[in-house]
């Protein structure tokens, strides 16, 4: 039976197979055949007559697996032709899939490079935001909130920047926000609060980051906090000797100023202004209409 269904797929295969027909070449049929013997210990005629040769064609190579059994001692084991195997010159490499946010993310869900963090860590902290955001903002790392949600800046500090956003012009889902790091600090049991990164785990994290700048190419970057401005530039540089000026990062423009829980430790109309000013900057840097209105923002009154 096996060998009777093998011979109706060689013969519908003639059948089906036009003249000149390049999708189907006759060695391809020849393997079958060959195969088919094989399997079934018997030899299936070829009733097809051989296509005579072209004036100029080159000669088809010899059969090296028929010359190696026939070099063999006689009595000894000759190996079965694999039937499922692909010729060695007709396996081309598989184009690597393009990089995608989606599966970057799935590469970062999976990290253990930080053994210490992936344990403590409720999940990875990824970032949100447009792919085709004109304008990254970068933290320094999860909290607590941004842990069990898995969403970076949504506690207190991401309500403050999401505000600053909306003064700006944008809203939240037209940026892009990221960390430096992407799983939460960790933190002896019981211990309240958040602790910043250590340099080694910026390190390890920071190939994410690049990545995910790389696949968003916004046309400005702010960095928020000293940590962030370490974790990208390696600097230890007070704040207050890096905001109000630009930095680069590869070929992107990086504003450096304070981060949003500065704010809410330091409520001074002087500090508000100093991001503010920072923004406007960034809005300069983007060619966006800045009204009156937004330029007055917090200005002590006469």
């Amino acid at each position: 039976m096996f060998a009777t269904g093998l011979e109706y797929l060689i013969q519908h295969l003639r059948d089906h197979r036009s003249p000149g027909d390049r999708r189907f070449p006759r060695d391809t049929l020849e393997r079958i055949v060959s195969l088919t013997a094989t399997a079934v210990g018997t030899a299936v005629p070829m009733v097809e007559e051989p296509a005579p040769a072209r004036a100029g064609a080159v000669p088809a190579p010899a059969d090296t697996a028929a010359l190696s059994a026939a070099s063999q001692p006689a009595g000894a084991l000759v190996e079965a032709p694999d039937p499922w195997a692909v010729p060695a010159e007709t396996v081309s490499a598989k184009p690597s899939e393009p990089a995608t946010l989606e599966s970057l993310r799935a590469r970062a869900v999976e990290c253990r490079k930080c053994p210490h963090l992936a344990a403590f860590r409720h999940q990875v902290v990824f970032g949100t935001g447009s792919p085709d955001a004109e304008v990254m903002f970068v933290g320094e790392a999860p909290g607590a909130e941004e842990d069990i949600r898995g969403e970076p800046f949504v506690g207190r500090a991401g309500e403050l920047l999401t505000r600053i956003i909306e003064t700006m012009g944008f809203s939240r889902e037209e940026v892009y926000i990221a960390n430096v790091l992407k799983c939460r600090p960790d933190l002896p049991p019981g211990q309240p609060g958040n602790r910043p990164p250590t340099v080694a785990e910026m390190e390890a994290c920071l190939p994410y980051l690049r990545e995910q700048i790389e696949l968003i190419k916004p046309e400005v970057m702010v960095a928020l906090g000293s940590v962030a401005m370490r974790g990208l530039f390696g600097t230890v540089s007070p704040m207050r000797d890096l905001r109000g000026r630009w930095h680069e990062f590869g070929r992107i423009p990086v504003m450096a100023t304070f981060h949003p829980s500065y704010l809410l430790r330091n409520q001074a109309l002087s500090e508000k202004r100093k991001v503010w000013e920072d923004m406007l900057l960034v809005l300069e840097r983007l060619d966006k209409p800045v009204s009156e209105k937004q330029r007055g923002y917090f200005l002590t009154k006469p």
